[in-house]
């Protein structure tokens, strides 16, 4: 491998990046990336530590791996997303947070600025990033407004030719390491009252009045090669450095925000076959009672569900590079974007959670991917959208399309809809029934993951007409009807429970205990 990795310098320091064909390139990456997680270093060593040792990303950064986020006429390679999702993937397989990495840097700083930002700023950011290997971010959740943020709190005002962005924001991937940030805030009014709508801008910490203070860095749980913390925010942003809307700045945001959650597959993917790929080979080789593991059934179907969730993520590759290309405006598209990152989230979970199931108490150690990858993947369902609010928007637009409609009946609705018409005709004993129109949020949340998978049922059957494997088609299409039919008991189930609050009363189990 270490011929590999020089032959790969090589091809590199002779090709521009811009032009070398992408299959080169992507082996060249993950020859880097091979070198060095298990040739200078051993991965699982450095994944339990906080931080990430500098050769580590100036090694892979060399290979200019952020070109697919950058337009050709900057010298990018197009900003392809097929080429965006095919990088995450490779990165997943090796390392789900430099995968988060890259995510981080593509779809939420290089994509909006390369579709939203003036030329003069594009030309100067793209430059640093091809040839200085800088970072960026994008800084939206504050403590006090995490999900709610249409109410955020942080302000700008105009003044000389620059914008005065101050205010308080945590969460950011890559706290303390971006040279670049897109921050968000509300224009504030003569009269100190926040406008409604919401602004980004391009902030260079290396330029003098657009420093960040990091008040602190989080002890995050899991990835912990990626800084996570507070950020105290006060900076001069000169005008060129705004990014401009194609009509409001809350739409500018979704299109970011729906192309971003698209993307999710890509760091699914390298990750859930990475799992699928250490639990065969675990099963064939440990032995219980004088037979494999792979003998036994129940070993059998959570392997049938991890691989039939690497069939369903591939689908939802496929759909992503064929829709959210940066040339479409995605901030209509919520309903899809939603269940494409709520369902592959929860599948990274459930494969992470199987993978160690499986190994068992080897697992069990931060040095093993398996155990590893359920601290890893579990804010993937948090962060960008909460899967509970997701659902129960999906629920929320399904809804008022049906009113739209005209039509209540939910199979009637679903078969006559671009997203799940060839599904519904697979499904219809399940969906053939008059939806109530004024559902509690819980079945909001449940109806929300019956349709997200609905959704992944008819990508699977697109990703099968273009000829990938028929038997992992199937395998897929199964899983999730086994999915859709345990969640349509849940949602036609009607529990009501609630919270009671004064339980200690009359609840100590000791006290019912008669000798």
């Amino acid at each position: 491998m270490n011929d590999q990795s020089l032959n790969a310098e090589a091809v590199s320091s002779m090709t521009n990046v811009a032009t070398i064909p992408f299959s080169l390139f992507l082996e060249n990456l993950k020859a880097k990336m091979h070198h060095v997680y298990h040739v200078r270093a051993n991965i699982n060593k450095l994944a339990v530590k906080r931080g990430m040792p500098p050769f580590v990303m100036r090694e892979i950064m060399s290979l200019n791996p952020l070109a697919v986020g950058i337009p050709a006429e900057y010298g990018g390679r197009g900003c392809k997303m097929e080429e965006n999702i095919a990088l995450l993937a490779a990165a997943s397989y090796e390392s789900l947070a430099l995968s988060l990495t890259f995510g981080i840097n593509s779809a939420l700083f290089l994509q909006p600025v390369g579709k939203y930002a003036l030329p003069e700023a594009k030309a100067v950011v793209f430059d640093r990033f091809l040839n200085h290997q800088n970072m960026g971010g994008l800084m939206i959740t504050e403590p006090d407004f995490g999900s709610d943020a249409l109410n955020m709190q942080t302000s700008y005002t105009a003044k000389n030719g620059k914008y005065h962005v101050q205010g308080l924001k945590h969460w950011a991937g890559l706290t303390g390491w971006a040279e670049y940030w897109l921050l968000t805030a509300r224009e504030k009014s003569d009269s100190g009252d926040l406008k409604r709508d919401i602004d980004f801008f391009i902030c260079d910490v290396n330029s003098p009045g657009q420093q960040i203070v990091v008040e602190e860095f989080y002890e995050n749980l899991g990835l912990y090669q990626i800084p996570y913390g507070r950020n105290r925010l006060d900076v001069m942003i000169p005008e060129v450095q705004r990014l401009v809307p194609e009509t409001t700045g809350v739409k500018m945001m979704l299109d970011l925000l729906h192309r971003s959650r698209m993307q999710f597959p890509g760091m699914a993917m390298g990750f859930i076959h990475r799992l699928l790929d250490e639990s065969i080979a675990h099963i064939n080789q440990r032995q219980i009672g004088g037979k494999t593991l792979f003998t036994y059934d129940q070993v059998q179907h959570r392997l049938a569900k991890l691989q039939a969730s690497y069939t369903i993520c591939s689908a939802m590759c496929v759909n992503s590079s064929e829709k959210a290309g940066v040339e479409n405006d995605l901030s209509p598209h919520g309903l899809e974007a939603n269940s494409v990152k709520s369902v592959v989230t929860d599948l990274m979970q459930e494969a992470a959670q199987s993978a160690t199931q499986l190994v068992g108490a080897q697992a069990y150690k931060l040095d093993h991917i398996a155990g590893r990858g359920i601290t890893d993947s579990r804010p993937f369902q948090i962060f960008e959208g909460s899967n509970d609010i997701l659902y129960t928007q999906i629920t929320d637009s399904l809804v008022k399309l049906m009113k739209k409609a005209k039509e209540g009946n939910l199979f009637s609705f679903l078969k006559g809809f671009n997203l799940t018409q060839k599904s519904a005709a697979f499904l219809k004993d399940m969906l053939d029934f008059e939806l109530e129109p004024n559902l509690t949020q819980r079945k909001m949340v449940e109806l929300g993951q019956v349709i997200g998978r609905i959704v992944s049922f008819e990508m699977v059957i697109n990703l099968g007409e273009k000829g990938f494997r028929p038997d992992l088609i199937d395998n897929g299409l199964n899983m999730l009807r086994q999915d859709i039919s345990s969640l349509m008991s849940s949602f036609k189930y009607p529990n009501q429970t609630k919270l009671v609050e004064d339980y200690q009363d009359n609840s100590s189990w000791f006290s019912y205990v008669h000798g």
